[in-house]
């Protein structure tokens, strides 16, 4: 077990939004920040702030704050973000099409390599530099590259089959869209979820119980 197998999942899903602000900070030529200061741009203690970065090592100087460019780059490498992994996206309907024109993969970690269909009328279209391909090629165009991830932006019946080759092929990580429960089924597979359903749920929930 790493170092980092014991920090919280808490702690790392709040290391994007400190690489975020430093990245806007960074942007304004803010040079340096101290704990309260950030604290109060990612609305947490400050107390919380340094406990966060202890957690990697700290960082930190007493009485001179965090070095914005220093942070960013410390933090950026905690998050893996110069690995450049590969990834394939499943599903070049409307969902998928806009998430690969409108991220920015290279500045968060991945490469986008290849992007797969079923929809014949979609195979062989543009989708900014790649060209849609057959789905039915997803294992030899697997097994010719090194795929680390696939993004999974197909409806949730259709994605038991595709996961199955995926995974037999050795891919093991997902950025699942498809609300398919990959780590029932695949326990040692590592999945990110977006619901974006649940957030707009959780939005209503908060509007229809603000305080009048």
């Amino acid at each position: 077990m790493s170092k980092n197998d014991s920090i919280s999942m808490s702690v790392i899903r709040r290391l994007p939004r400190y690489y975020r602000f430093l990245c806007e900070l960074d942007e304004q030529h803010v040079s340096r920040i101290s704990s309260t200061k950030l604290a109060s741009i990612m609305n947490v203690t400050a107390s919380q702030v340094r406990q966060d970065l202890n957690c990697f090592g700290g960082f930190g100087q007493q009485g001179y704050g965090y070095s914005v460019n220093q942070l960013k780059l410390e933090i950026q490498k905690i998050l893996g973000l110069d690995n450049h992994y590969q990834a394939i996206l499943i599903g070049a309907g409307n969902f998928g099409t806009a998430i690969a024109k409108h991220l920015d993969f290279e500045k968060l970690g991945f490469s986008l390599i290849g992007c797969f269909e079923i929809d014949e009328n979609k195979i062989g279209e543009k989708l900014g530099e790649l060209t849609i391909a057959d789905e039915a090629g997803l294992e030899e165009f697997c097994r010719e590259n090194h795929v680390d991830a696939a993004f999974m932006c197909i409806p949730k019946q259709n994605v038991e089959n595709v996961l199955a080759r995926l995974y037999r092929i050795g891919v093991r990580t997902y950025w699942n869209f498809s609300h398919y429960d990959i780590s029932a089924k695949y326990r040692d597979a590592v999945v990110e979820n977006v619901h974006l359903s649940d957030n707009l749920m959780t939005l209503c929930y908060r509007m229809a119980n603000i305080e009048k």
